[in-house]
């Protein structure tokens, strides 16, 4: 039940509008995409290339966050006694390193497609594409290309993992955030350890 809260309030933060690009788990650009917005600012036509390419790559985040739910459910009723043992009598993150553990593989390839289709909604791969080609151009720059969907899908699950383990200490730390008489009964157990 405890993971099932983080993870519903989890999903559906970071699968609302803004959930990515107006919160602490907003994507930004790869590393070696700063070399190439840098230089494009001045070349027409790519002035908000930065601006740009973060608000599509976040919007394709917050369409492949609707998807996460049913694989974190599975995983949940895939727990064993065991697992669920060290889970609550385990580090303040357990669940949310299980859930990671268990769960980043098959979160990977359900994301990363829906990126894909959602960065080409919004022609953020054509986008990027133009834009490397312009940067390309320039003389005496080092040619780059890099892969953009990977980095999307790569820096979603990291703001995932990254809230869930949030609600996990919420829940873990703070008795009101218990809100269910089991979790009360569960986690009292884990108060006096």
């Amino acid at each position: 039940e405890a993971l099932n809260n983080g993870i519903g309030e989890a999903v559906n933060f970071l699968s609302a509008k803004d959930g990515y690009f107006k919160s602490p788990y907003k994507i930004l650009l790869p590393q070696e995409a700063q070399n190439v917005v840098s230089k494009l600012k001045a070349v027409p036509g790519f002035s908000n290339v930065e601006a740009d390419l973060t608000e599509r790559m976040n919007r394709a985040a917050e369409d492949a966050a609707t998807k996460a739910k049913p694989i974190f459910v599975k995983a949940i009723k895939d727990l064993t006694f065991q697992d669920a043992l060290n889970i609550l009598m385990g580090n303040q993150d357990a669940a949310t390193r299980y859930l990671e553990k268990s769960t980043y593989s098959p979160l990977y390839a359900e994301f990363k497609p829906i990126i894909q289709a959602s960065l080409d909604k919004v022609n953020a791969r054509e986008y990027w594409k133009s834009a490397v080609t312009a940067y390309n151009k320039i003389p005496l720059v080092t040619k780059t290309n890099p892969e953009l969907d990977d980095h999307v899908t790569k820096m979603a699950l990291k703001g995932m993992f990254e809230l869930v383990q949030k609600k996990e200490l919420g829940i873990r730390s703070d008795v009101s955030q218990r809100n269910s008489d089991i979790l009360k009964k569960v986690f009292a157990k884990q108060d006096k350890k």
